[in-house]
């Protein structure tokens, strides 16, 4: 059997390995999971960053830490980022991520049609749903990171190489920056502003979009659960 090559990469190649991945396949793969989350989730007055933060976090955090297991364990992560559990982490996430957001939806209360005014306002703080949907955001951020791609097992190589969790650490960590940098932009600028643009139009349909959303959500988790999808 031909031993692999030692493969070698600075934090800055592995920054701007990161970078043209999430500039392109990246974005592409994350749209089906984001996307539908900016359809249902009113975001006008918490800002679009409360959902696109969590979910980067947890790409990122998935990224650092395959970098430091491979640098401390060598590529039998490789291996164990193949298993089965980690589409059961994504698909997870998702489904709870749009239970949640269907949650939410029932219990808003109805909006007032222009023109016409009620008696008592109904508020129901954001607080109440935000927690939950943020772990379900991280999660899901995680289970995309954790999901083999070619840019990823060259940093998975380089780390092992450095047979160091802090050398793996920093490779993986480089390479997430650059994944998550142009992703987050082009959602938390374009994709939210979209969403945002579509609830505004069809503001009397604010129930059944929501739904829809949180449908889209949940039936995604479930293919991505049964292997169905892979992002």
């Amino acid at each position: 059997m031909t031993p692999l090559e030692p493969v070698v990469l600075s934090f800055t190649a592995a920054f701007l390995l990161g970078l043209s991945f999430g500039a392109g396949p990246c974005s592409i793969a994350c749209l089906p999971y984001l996307g539908p989350v900016f359809l249902a989730r009113d975001v006008g007055g918490q800002g679009p960053w409360h959902t696109v933060l969590p979910f980067s976090a947890g790409r990122l955090a998935g990224y650092a830490l395959l970098g430091a297991g491979a640098g401390w364990a060598g590529l039998l992560v490789q291996g164990w980022i193949a298993g089965p559990w980690v589409k059961w982490l994504l698909g997870s996430a998702t489904v709870t991520v749009g239970l949640t957001l269907l949650w939410r939806s029932r219990n808003r209360p109805r909006c007032t049609p222009p023109g016409k005014t009620v008696a008592r306002e109904v508020r129901i703080e954001p607080h109440q749903a935000t927690p939950v949907a943020a772990g379900g955001l991280f999660a899901m951020g995680l289970g995309m990171a954790l999901n083999p791609c070619a840019p990823l097992t060259t940093v998975i190589l380089a780390s092992a190489t450095t047979a160091s969790a802090l050398g793996g650490l920093s490779l993986g960590g480089g390479f997430g920056l650059g994944a998550v940098i142009l992703p987050a932009l082009l959602f938390g600028y374009g994709v939210s502003r979209f969403g945002e643009e579509v609830r505004r139009h069809v503001s009397e349909w604010q129930r059944p979009l929501e739904a829809v959303g949180a449908a889209l959500l949940i039936t995604l988790g479930i293919a991505t659960f049964a292997g169905w999808v892979t992002p």
